[in-house]
């Protein structure tokens, strides 16, 4: 069973910064799509962010100019650079990733889920 572990998340200021990391246990998914979805309290899990193999990116509407996604297939990491944080960016962010290397914004393309990392954007 593959693992991944999420670091990063943190309480922050609005307009602030946060990197989020995520490492599989395997190696071999440093060529696979991987996502970042976030849930805010009473809210459904959202997309946030997806990065192909092939390193084409995804955004939600409302991040988009905000957060950037990257991967260090070499420390087999992905990142999710988060910029001018808002306090509706508040919510618990997982990291999720599928034996595939297209990326693509529906939950249910991934098979894999991290525990998640808290962030809290406070006004």
């Amino acid at each position: 069973q593959v693992q991944l572990v999420e670091s990063g998340g943190g309480l922050v200021q609005a307009g602030g910064s946060l990197r989020l990391s995520c490492a599989p246990s395997e190696r071999t998914f440093s060529v696979y799509a991987m996502g970042w979805f976030r849930q805010a309290p009473g809210k459904e899990r959202d997309f946030v962010a997806a990065i192909s193999g092939g390193g084409t990116t995804y955004y939600q509407d409302s991040v988009k100019g905000r957060f950037t996604i990257s991967r260090d297939n070499a420390k087999n990491t992905v990142y999710l650079q988060m910029n001018s944080l808002k306090p509706e960016d508040t919510a618990v962010y997982y990291c999720a990733t599928r034996r595939g290397i297209r990326a693509g914004i529906t939950q249910s393309m991934y098979d894999y889920w991290g525990q998640g990392t808290q962030v809290t954007v406070s006004s």
